[in-house]
């Protein structure tokens, strides 16, 4: 699919300004003593000392940035009104000459400090701060748990007495009775018959 060209009167002004403009830099160039090369060099570096301009003022309208602007513009416009027959190009002054013979290194020392002079912080797009990492969850606590009542003991059970033990028991009890005014005891019971203290409790309690 074909475009349809479209004339455009500005654009064909630019590029005939801008021939123009370039034609009498050459030609001031030139008179001024740089032939060959080096004439058609200079209108070279003044546009492009221009476009560092401009590309600088997209971004940051300085003090710098409109200095090297004027020396751009005056070196451009003074190229043009001096071939415009004001000034005799066959007998070109001193002065002159000085400033065509230092105009690369002004150039020169123009681009660099707009290429590499840094960016006012004004103009620095802000970097959003990096997420803060999550904290760390709350690890879940296990629930308490009551711990349960240790199994009661089982009673230990009165050993068994024979009965015969306990009739033996019954009379040194008696006699104790008689011969104390009091109820025997198990101390005293398990020292007369001389048997275990758990068995003694056991008759002591049978005899009460």
């Amino acid at each position: 699919m074909s475009r349809s060209f479209r004339f455009d009167a500005v654009l064909v002004q630019a590029v005939i300004a801008g021939a123009l403009s370039f034609a009498h830099l050459h030609d001031l160039a030139a008179a001024a003593g740089q032939t060959g090369w080096k004439a058609w060099a200079y209108p070279v570096s003044v546009d492009l000392l221009l476009v560092a301009v401009w590309r600088r003022l997209r971004t940051e309208r300085s003090g710098l940035a409109w200095f090297w602007f004027l020396v751009a513009l005056v070196a451009s416009l003074g190229a043009n009104i001096a071939t415009a027959g004001l000034l005799d190009l066959d007998h070109v002054p001193a002065w002159l000459r000085i400033l065509v013979a230092g105009w690369p290194a002004l150039a020169f020392l123009g681009g660099t400090l707009l290429a590499h002079s840094p960016t006012p912080a004004g103009d620095r797009v802000p970097v959003p701060p990096a997420p803060a990492p999550d904290p760390d969850p709350i690890p879940e606590r296990d629930p308490i748990s009551v711990p349960e009542p240790a199994p009661a003991l089982p009673e230990a059970s009165a050993p068994a007495v024979p009965p015969a033990l306990i009739d033996h028991a019954r009379k040194v009890a008696t006699e104790h009775r008689t011969r104390t005014g009091t109820d025997i005891d198990t101390a005293t019971l398990r020292a007369r018959l001389g048997i275990p203290e758990g068995l003694a409790g056991a008759i002591v309690t049978q005899l009460a």
